[in-house]
C-alpha cells in the first residue's frame, strides 16, 4: 500500500514543481520584458538608495531620466552607469533633470524637462526623501513643514504633473518609496512618520482611482536600510542630525534593497513590505493588539529619553 502511494505521490509532487519553476520562469520573463526599453523616472537618484535603483534598472535595459538637485552628482552617475559593462541586455544613455522637490515652480518646469526626454514616462519612481530625528514639544512647524514638503507634497505634485501623460496613453506605473514607518509610528520620528503616513494613503487612493486607465500604482515600505539618511536628517531646531545610527547602520545595502524594487516594479505589485521579522510583525501587533502595541512604543520612548540623559 505504501509503494502504491509513493508511486501516485511523487509524480504528482514533480508535477506540482515542475509547474511552479514554469511559473517563476514565465514570471522572470514577463518582468525583463516589462522593463527593458521602459522610460523610468527615479527622484533622489545621486546617493543611498536612488542611485541603487538607477543602476539596477539601468542593468536591466531601462531608458533612465535621473533627477535630483545636484547637477555634478547626477552627471558623475551618468559616466559611471555609461562606462558599466556588467549587463546582457542593450542599455541606453540616461537623460538628467536638476529640480528641487520642495519648489512647485521647479516641479512644474522639471515635468516638462522629464516629458522632453523621451517623450512619455513609463515609471515613475518617487524615492528622494528626507529623514527626521527629535521630541514633538521641541520641534518648529517649519520643520514638519519642510519633511512635509520633500517627503510628501514635492512627490504627489510631481506625481499629478505626470499623470495626465500617462492617462492619455492608458499606460503607466507609479512607485512611491515609502516606509515599514508609514504604516507604525515609533518615537521622536513624528514628522517623518507622518510624511510617510500621508504617503501611503495619498498613493493607496491613486491606485483606486488610476485602476480605470490600467495604471500600476505600487508601494514600497522598507525598513531600516544602510545609508545617510540619518545622517542627513533634520533635527528639532532644523540643523543637521549628523549621526549614523545603529539600527540604521545594522540595516540592509541599499543594493539588495534596490534589487526589490527592481522586482516589486517588474512584477506590478500592489503593496510591499521589505523589513525584517520584528518589524513586520509590529505592524500586525498595531492592528491585533494596539495596547500592547502602544505600550511598547511607551517603553522604547522611556528608554531612548534615558540614554540620551545618561
Amino acid at each position: 500500500m505504501d509503494f502504491i502511494t509513493s508511486t501516485a505521490i511523487l509524480p504528482l509532487l514533480f508535477g506540482c514543481v515542475g509547474v511552479f519553476g514554469l511559473f517563476k520562469l514565465l514570471q522572470r520573463v514577463r518582468m525583463k520584458a516589462y522593463l527593458r526599453n521602459a522610460v523610468v523616472v527615479i527622484t533622489g537618484a545621486t546617493s543611498g538608495l536612488g542611485r541603487e535603483c538607477a543602476r539596477v534598472f539601468y542593468a536591466a535595459g531601462a531608458k533612465l531620466v535621473l533627477c535630483g538637485r545636484n547637477q555634478e552628482a547626477l552627471e558623475e552617475l551618468t559616466k559611471e552607469l555609461s562606462a558599466s559593462q556588467a549587463t546582457k541586455v542593450q542599455t541606453h544613455k540616461p537623460y538628467t533633470v536638476t529640480f528641487d522637490l520642495t519648489d512647485p515652480g521647479a516641479i512644474v518646469t522639471a515635468t516638462a524637462e522629464i516629458l522632453q526626454c523621451f517623450g512619455h514616462v513609463d515609471v515613475l519612481i518617487n524615492n528622494a526623501g528626507i529623514s527626521y530625528r527629535g521630541t514633538i514639544v521641541d520641534t518648529t512647524t517649519d520643520v514638519d513643514k519642510k519633511v512635509m514638503e520633500t517627503n510628501y507634497f514635492g512627490p504627489i505634485a510631481l506625481t499629478k504633473a505626470l499623470l495626465p501623460s500617462m492617462i492619455k496613453r492608458r499606460q503607466g506605473h507609479v512607485v512611491a518609496i515609502s516606509s515599514i514607518q508609514g504604516k507604525i509610528s515609533i518615537p521622536f520620528r513624528s514628522a517623518y512618520a507622518a510624511s510617510k503616513h500621508a504617503t501611503q494613503a495619498f498613493f493607496d487612493c491613486l491606485r483606486a482611482e488610476m485602476e480605470q486607465y490600467e495604471i500600476e500604482v505600487t508601494v514600497i515600505s522598507p525598513g531600516y536600510i544602510h545609508t545617510n539618511l540619518s545622517l542627513n536628517a533634520v533635527t528639532a531646531d532644523g540643523s543637521t542630525y549628523g549621526v549614523m545610527d545603529k539600527s540604521t547602520a545594522q540595516g540592509r545595502s541599499p543594493a539588495e534593497v534596490a534589487r526589490d524594487v527592481l522586482a516589486a516594479v517588474g512584477k506590478k505589485k500592489k503593496d510591499v513590505i521589505l523589513g525584517d521579522l520584528l518589524p513586520s510583525l509590529a505592524i500586525y501587533l498595531r492592528t491585533l493588539a494596539p495596547g500592547l502595541f502602544f505600550s511598547l512604543m511607551a517603553s522604547r520612548a522611556r528608554k531612548e529619553r534615558k540614554s540620551k540623559t545618561s
